[in-house]
């Protein structure tokens, strides 16, 4: 007679009676965190990798974790350590070695099955493990690479077409599909340094120095504060040197006014909300962390090792500090709202002083609306 008990965890994916012995059979350890095997005539439970001889199918029971083996009377084998679960520590050196093998592997079709079988996971909880430790889905890491292998590809000697290739794009087309999302421009403008890319910007006075505010027709990609327009205009278009930079008119386009309107009114009362798009480049490590960024509370703030945290990289503290260095668009992506753990805070590439005012109006909104 078979024993099989609890084979399922609520929420997960499920294995059947022949998968599971299967997996015993192939010693998968795919399965090693989901569930362990009890073999009834020596009352020792293992991994379904355990490299200890095959029990017979009619000796063995199922159970979803080693808690529920001992108190069905079980021991732990002594060769495969069933007990001691993959820890936190142990995940997340998987998930980083995986995102190694995904950048040296860029160019090749990677699938969830695929990259399953090089962390020994299955592909359902590959998924949640790897967005849960890195922050994002294997995929969308692939695609990162993929897009970062491409913009190193524009700045060889070669064609538009060799990059794409060389980048793992199965077509020109689907570059073409893919990388104006994250780019804001086509492969070949951003190859020209932003050859035939429109970018529009215009300047106004606030409380906290000159704004100067620069947007493609898909969102804000250059926002400053300063006191030197002229200053803030040359850093625009280093940023953009090949790209066609003007300056809106008056009565130029309704949306761009309205965005320049908004980032005012934000400085002049910090009781508005500010949900503008934005139109930059980023690494997929740099995107997270921006992305976190905008979801930090008006008048609250964050340490720089809290956002480490936060996205599942706990030692990436000084990168973090690095990518708020590196924001391009003041305001739109409140880095401000980042500072040093001991309270400082911090650097702020347009003054610690307006830093501090940002921070100082936002904190007193708060308070006041509450």
């Amino acid at each position: 007679m078979t024993y099989w008990a609890h084979s399922n965890r609520n929420g997960e994916q499920s294995m059947n009676e022949e998968q599971q012995w299967q997996a015993i059979q192939d010693r998968d350890r795919r399965w090693d965190d989901q569930f362990v095997y009890g073999v009834m005539s020596t009352g020792i439970y293992c991994r379904p990798s355990c490299a200890a001889r095959k029990p017979c199918r009619q000796d063995i029971r199922i159970y979803r974790t080693p808690a529920e083996a001992e108190q069905a009377g079980m021991r732990p084998c002594k060769r495969c350590h069933p007990e001691q679960r993959s820890t936190n520590e142990e995940l997340r050196q998987r998930m980083h070695a995986l995102c190694r093998y995904i950048e040296a592997n860029v160019g090749q079709s990677l699938t969830l099955e695929h990259l399953g079988r090089q962390a020994h996971m299955s592909s359902y909880h590959l998924q949640r493990r790897f967005k849960s430790i890195v922050g994002v889905t294997p995929k969308q890491y692939a695609e990162g690479c993929r897009l970062r292998t491409f913009k190193q590809g524009l700045k060889s000697p070669g064609t538009v077409t060799d990059a794409i290739y060389d980048a793992g794009f199965g077509s020109v087309s689907r570059a073409y599909e893919r990388v104006p999302t994250h780019m804001g421009m086509t492969p070949a403008q951003y190859q020209s340094g932003g050859r035939d890319m429109a970018i529009s910007y215009a300047t106004a006075p606030t409380p906290l120095g000159v704004l100067l505010m620069a947007a493609t027709d898909r969102g804000l990609c250059f926002v400053e504060l300063g006191d030197d327009e002229a200053e803030m205009l040359t850093r625009l278009v280093a940023e953009y040197p090949a790209a066609e930079v003007s300056r809106m008119p008056a009565g130029g386009s309704e949306t761009f006014w309205v965005w320049m309107q908004a980032l005012c009114d934000h400085l002049r009362d910090a009781d508005l909300e500010l949900d503008l798009p934005t139109d930059i480049r980023g690494t997929v490590f740099q995107m997270k962390v921006w992305n976190y960024l905008c979801r930090i509370p008006k008048g609250e703030t964050r340490t720089y090792k809290a956002v480490a945290e936060a996205i599942g990289q706990p030692k990436a503290v000084r990168a973090v500090a690095n990518v708020c260095a590196a924001n391009r668009v003041a305001l739109a992506i409140p880095c401000h709202r980042v500072i040093r753990g001991d309270g400082g805070l911090g650097g702020y590439r347009w003054g610690v002083e307006r830093k501090r005012m940002l921070l100082e109006r936002e904190r007193k909104a708060s308070a006041e609306a509450s």
